[in-house]
């Protein structure tokens, strides 16, 4: 790879109403594997712009809206014809200002995608009416779209997480506006825009911008109905403060302590080391469904515990666009600090920390944002590294003697995400996950990359609320209408 101060700056703008427009302003985009080589800038979008892409969405709406879900697929689908050829372009992008490796920056395009496939596929159950014969009314209650609907994306699957509300807000007949994450905007609004623009105007916008700036703006005006929002908790509660003054909807995905639970007949050969790592420490650990909390019988612990070991062992971190580094850099020096103190308030306490990997050859990972992968061993349930979702990677190992007392446990948190059962009796992972308080329990894997997207996907408490994908997902976006007509 060239250096990185020799790789061309990208410009992103705004674009509103099928029309690209440019600000004075502009956010400055940093590459977090050195913290100071420029990887573009981006438009800051004034509080006015703001209210302008809302404005568009709305005078879009009465028309796009009035189209059948058959005409909206079919437009929907055209738009995202272009991505194809630009996937490696928008790869490279979105590793630069992101911070994951390539393959993962690749495959946030690829799924983006996907799900646009997946949501236009149910077209033909976005508006089907249900009837009920009377007495006392024959019944009929249709699905109605809300209008304008604003996406507020995070950094780190941008695209991916944008594709599990995007065409389904747009497939129902809403118009929407989409606010990229801040410091990590480039990739995600070049691929809005291309989509944009083969659309008619106004039906979908992106703006860039400051949160402070633009965020009321896009929540409290009383033109939008539905405000999607993924990221942190206080994040989420301070969206949801601000959609209240217009009693605006809010969906929100706040993230998630998730437990895994490795019973005492669990398969553990290298395939399923392959996989509990996969889901624990893909994107340096900075998934909201990775695993958070590893919960294993006491009968099968040192195993797990060598078996992650030898998997963790394989590490090679570096810049994400360079041959062989399987592990970037944390995306902000922020959220390294964080994780670096629950490892030391770990160490503080005298739980036994074991850190892996090396630096791949010729990488310098002394700047930026990196961070060795690491176990912390046995710790008690009140530390801070099993109570806090980490967003990193590091990750709890914790013994249990029977299953109830894993369960107890597993549910012993502030949220409900996704957990994983790990055993080799189906039936037994089936009782044991329908006792897990969370939107999705996998079965003998974890994390985004075996997540079945049909589902319905969401948390309980204080893992947000709402869902996306499946038909819920499209339903999320619609209202119903009931009519009552008499008798025939």
């Amino acid at each position: 790879m060239p250096s990185l101060a020799d790789l061309p700056e990208i410009t992103t703008d705004l674009f509103i109403n099928g029309e690209v427009h440019t600000t004075d302003d502009r956010l400055q985009v940093v590459d977090p594997a050195d913290g100071v080589s420029v990887v573009g800038y981006a438009a800051a979008a004034s509080a006015k712009q703001a209210e302008q892409a809302v404005a568009a969405a709305h005078r879009a709406f009465p028309a796009w809206a009035a189209r059948t879900p058959a005409e909206r697929a079919e437009l929907i689908t055209a738009a995202l014809a272009p991505l194809e050829a630009d996937r490696p372009a928008t790869a490279e992008v979105l590793t630069r200002e992101n911070g994951k490796i390539r393959m993962e920056s690749f495959i946030d395009s690829i799924v983006f995608a996907h799900r646009f496939g997946l949501a236009t596929g149910l077209v033909d159950e976005v508006d089907r009416a249900v009837e009920l014969a009377g007495p006392p009314t024959d019944l009929r209650i249709s699905y109605l779209p809300l209008g304008v609907v604003t996406i507020i994306v995070p950094f780190n699957w941008p695209l991916a997480i944008l594709a599990a509300s995007l065409p389904q807000a747009l497939l129902a007949g809403n118009t929407v506006v989409v606010k990229p994450p801040p410091s990590c905007p480039l990739a995600t609004t070049r691929t809005v825009q291309q989509v944009a623009a083969l659309l008619p105007p106004g039906v979908l916008n992106v703006v860039t911008g400051a949160d402070a700036e633009i965020g009321g703006a896009l929540i409290q005006d009383d033109r939008v109905k539905k405000v999607c929002f993924t990221g942190s908790p206080g994040g989420g509660k301070r969206i949801m403060a601000m959609a209240s003054e217009s009693l605006t909807r809010v969906a929100l995905e706040l993230g998630g302590n998730d437990p895994a639970l490795v019973l005492a007949d669990a398969v553990l050969d290298d395939d399923a080391f392959q996989k509990l790592y996969s889901g624990t420490f893909d994107s340096t650990g900075q998934i909201c469904m990775a695993a958070k909390r590893i919960y294993v019988h006491r009968s099968r612990y040192d195993e797990v515990v060598e078996g992650l070991s030898a998997a963790l062992s394989g590490v090679r971190l570096g810049h994400g666009l360079d041959e062989g580094v399987n592990m970037g850099p944390l995306h902000s020096p922020k959220q390294k600090e964080y994780v670096q103190e629950l490892v030391e308030a770990s160490r503080a306490a005298g739980f036994e920390v074991r850190e892996f990997g090396e630096a791949a050859p010729g990488a310098d990972t002394t700047r930026g944002n990196f961070l060795r992968p690491s176990l912390v061993l046995d710790p008690s349930d009140d530390a801070r590294i099993v109570v806090e979702e980490q967003f990193g990677p590091t990750i709890p190992i914790l013994p249990f003697d029977d299953d109830e007392d894993a369960i107890a446990r597993a549910n012993d948190t502030w949220s409900g995400l996704c957990s994983s059962v790990w055993t080799a009796d189906r039936d037994r992972a089936a009782a044991v996950g329908a006792r897990l308080r969370t939107g999705y329990t996998f079965v003998n894997s974890h994390g985004a990359g075996v997540l079945d997207e049909r589902a319905p996907f969401g948390g309980f408490d204080g893992s947000g609320m709402g869902r996306e994908m499946g038909i819920e997902g499209i339903r999320e976006f619609m209202d119903t209408h009931s009519v009552g007509l008499p008798p025939r």
